[in-house]
């Protein structure tokens, strides 16, 4: 069931990008960021679509996110990018309105919103977008501002390509949209994560194989029933709370977990 939803809500998402993209950016020349903006550059200088050139810029970005982020996180980006690819390619490119501006803002608000939820349910819209994420697991920095730097490129791009004037709504689009997924993905919050469950062997393991987290496990015994218990405990950022949902249901669907953000953590909240 929870796969269901979140694959629904991915399926959902990826679509309102390629809205956002095809409505808002595209018809004044106004670019998303990173490989996103490169494929639109693309698409608009040539007769090949953007969501094609979308889907052959992200395989390189796929492997290293394969090798870094894990299988299920990049399956996860690929169903996003060939989503909106698709979409991109039904949707029209039509004009909402012919203010740039507001389409600049507008545009910026709506790709947040869609790459923040994407981000929180473990997927990304691909790009830079994974390269920001393997770079902040070395660096507590929140993604929007990681993505705004790595973005940044494509302004000076089209620039050269366009207009400095298009280039500076370019810029005032991928500012706004990184401000909004930080507030919708919030991955430098820290939740302090306790597990209770008979499986505490299988689960720690499960658990380390997938994060980077260390994890303390502490014996525990069951007030009602007298059985024994493991009890796990770890701080995990934001966004690998739903792969860790995801992990603790497929190990022991019946566990108890109790989660809670953490104000401030010191000490290793890295597994080097």
């Amino acid at each position: 069931m929870f796969q269901l939803y979140k694959y629904s809500i991915l399926f959902v998402f990826s679509i309102v990008l390629g809205f956002a993209f095809n409505m808002f950016l595209l018809p004044h020349e106004i670019l998303s960021g990173g490989v996103t903006g490169l494929a639109m550059i693309f698409g608009l200088l040539t007769p090949i679509n953007s969501g094609i050139w979308l889907v052959v810029l992200n395989v390189p970005i796929f492997i290293i996110g394969w090798l870094k982020l894990g299988k299920e996180f990049i399956m996860n980006s690929v169903f996003c990018v060939f989503v909106t690819s698709i979409s991109m390619q039904y949707i029209p490119v039509v004009e909402i309105t012919d203010d740039v501006l507001l389409s600049s803002v507008f545009g910026g608000v709506i790709i947040g919103i869609a790459v923040g939820l994407i981000v929180r349910f473990y997927a990304s819209s691909g790009g830079a977008d994974i390269i920001g994420l393997v770079l902040t697991q070395k660096r507590d920095i929140p993604l929007g501002g990681m993505i705004f730097g790595l973005n940044s490129i494509v302004v000076f791009i089209s620039g050269f390509i366009f207009s400095w004037d298009l280039a500076l709504y370019t810029m005032a689009s991928i500012y706004i949209s990184g401000i909004v997924v930080d507030r919708v993905h919030t991955r430098h919050i820290k939740l302090s994560l306790m597990v209770v469950t008979s499986k505490g062997d299988v689960l720690k393991d499960t658990l380390i194989k997938n994060l980077i987290r260390g994890i303390t496990v502490m014996n525990g015994e069951g007030g009602y029933s007298n059985s024994e218990r493991k009890i796990l405990y770890t701080v995990i950022s934001r966004y690998e709370l739903a792969l860790v949902k995801s992990l603790i249901k497929n190990v022991d669907d019946t566990a108890f977990v109790s989660i809670s953000e953490t104000v401030e953590v010191m000490g290793n909240f890295r597994r080097d």
